[in-house]
């Protein structure tokens, strides 16, 4: 691509919808205005006039404000020009870190934030596999068969909102996690064979992991009490939870021990139910080779 052209595509992209600040996102604001502070400071420090900037890192004047303005999240290829055209050694691009958190919906890492402060997570899926065990080309998948649909870019932040979520693997004190999957969800081909057949190697491998018990839900067994929904439950070291299951409690997640006890009762017998670990990684080995 010529410099022209990438130059457009940097300023179309950065137009785009889905990369304005969530104004009841407070943490997301600080951020956003703290990393565009110190961009007006260091492009100011150099006497580079927004436009002669713009000009220099692909961007339009108006594009430039916004950013420093803290009006508007840069995009890492942003972060990274500046920190080349400004001579910041790296400073400015190491502020993606912080950044990229910011794509991600407030809702999204607040569930990421809990689920790796909890010290045990129950979870019980009936209509897809947990965002904890997906792969991202099955995550893509299932997030476009969303109605209405997502646009590239709410595409992109939510997949990778939900792989940011699998960092809670390599955490120093991951907890410990039990997953039961109805059989239809490993069953379903969601995006095609051969995304369905590397899910599937996802789960064995995950599945090996010594924090994790991953078991299967035969569909032949009907009778047990997760025909209401997905169920799951978050335990934390001073010894609180939270909990939530689609029908009961109104869906809203709940934290009284009285609502908690009836979930953990449910889950008991559901995983008492389902196939034991062993059982179950034989299960998905045998549909891994059918796939």
């Amino acid at each position: 691509m010529s410099v022209d052209g990438e130059v457009r595509r940097l300023r179309t992209e950065a137009d785009e919808p889905g990369w304005e600040v969530d104004p009841d996102d407070e943490w997301g604001l600080a951020v956003i205005t703290t990393v565009g502070r110190q961009l007006r400071l260091r492009r100011e420090a150099v006497g580079m006039r927004a436009a002669e900037f713009g000009e220099a890192v692909g961007y339009g004047e108006d594009l430039v404000y916004k950013i420093e303005g803290g009006k508007r999240i840069p995009r890492q290829e942003y972060l990274d020009k500046a920190d080349e055209v400004l001579g910041a050694g790296g400073l400015i691009a190491a502020a993606w870190e912080d950044v990229k958190r910011v794509r991600y919906p407030k809702k999204v890492r607040e569930l990421g934030k809990l689920e790796a402060q909890a010290v045990e997570v129950l979870s019980y899926a009936n209509h897809n596999l947990h965002g904890l065990l997906q792969t991202e080309e099955f995550a893509l998948a299932l997030l476009k068969t969303r109605r209405p649909s997502l646009s590239e870019d709410e595409l992109e932040r939510a997949v990778a909102a939900r792989m940011a979520r699998r960092e809670i693997y390599e955490h120093p004190s991951a907890p410990e996690l039990s997953f039961v999957q109805e059989e239809v969800t490993l069953a379903r081909p969601v995006g095609g064979k051969m995304v369905m057949r590397s899910q599937l190697e996802h789960l064995l491998q995950v599945a090996q992991l010594r924090n994790v018990e991953l078991q299967v839900m035969p569909s032949v067994r009907w009778d047990h009490p997760g025909t209401g929904g997905r169920i799951q439950v978050l335990k934390f070291l001073d010894g609180t939870a939270i909990g939530r299951m689609d029908d009961e409690f109104g869906g809203r997640p709940v934290s009284d021990p009285r609502q908690l006890r009836i979930l953990e009762l449910r889950y008991g017998i559901i995983r008492a139910e389902a196939l034991t670990a062993g059982e179950s990684l034989a299960f998905i080995e045998q549909l891994l080779g059918e796939t």
